[in-house]
């Protein structure tokens, strides 16, 4: 009899922890990257475009992935009536940085995102397209682990984070609950 435990592979209903960065395929400089692993089920939400999600499939803990992506495929061209300029005495305050977000309604009371990319002495610009619109990018993707999930993360759609138990650290005599 053996004694090893076989891996899980990413398959549906598995809980499945990543690190990933995105990397703008011509410069080969990093757009974005994640500090700490983020879970999701497979086959259950969709966090990650199906053509990431497809190269995933089967793959084991510890393996690591690029795809290549065109954004104008997953998020369409880019849309220049969606950048806006005016003048920076009719933009409020707190919208001056550049990288704010700025959740905005059209009259149909649809909601879209907008981020400010330029901010000088006379002027703010926002630009409603994804800002990954135009490239092409690679996902790297670095899978830390997969296991099977259980009902209540299926339910919810990733981990859930449970409260840390911090009676060893207090004592357990004491009413200490976290914040």
């Amino acid at each position: 009899m053996n004694d090893f435990k076989m891996e899980d592979p990413v398959g549906d209903g598995k809980l499945v922890e990543l690190m990933y960065k995105v990397i703008d395929a011509k410069t080969k400089s990093v757009l974005t990257e994640v500090e700490f692993p983020i879970g999701y089920i497979h086959g259950v939400n969709e966090i990650l475009a199906p053509a990431v999600t497809a190269e995933l499939e089967g793959k084991l803990p510890g393996d690591v992935i690029e795809v290549p992506i065109d954004c104008n495929k997953l998020f369409g061209p880019r849309d220049e009536s969606l950048v806006i300029t005016d003048h920076i005495d009719n933009v409020p305050k707190e919208y001056h940085k550049v990288g704010t977000s700025i959740l905005m309604e059209n009259d149909q009371g649809n909601s879209k995102t907008f981020l400010v990319t330029r901010v000088d002495e006379k002027s703010v610009t926002i630009d409603g397209n994804n800002p990954l619109c135009g490239r092409e990018v690679i996902f790297k993707l670095n899978i830390v682990s997969v296991r099977d999930a259980t009902e209540e993360e299926i339910e919810f759609g990733g981990p859930v984070n449970a409260e840390p138990d911090i009676s060893e650290i207090v004592g357990s005599d004491q009413n200490v609950r976290p914040i």
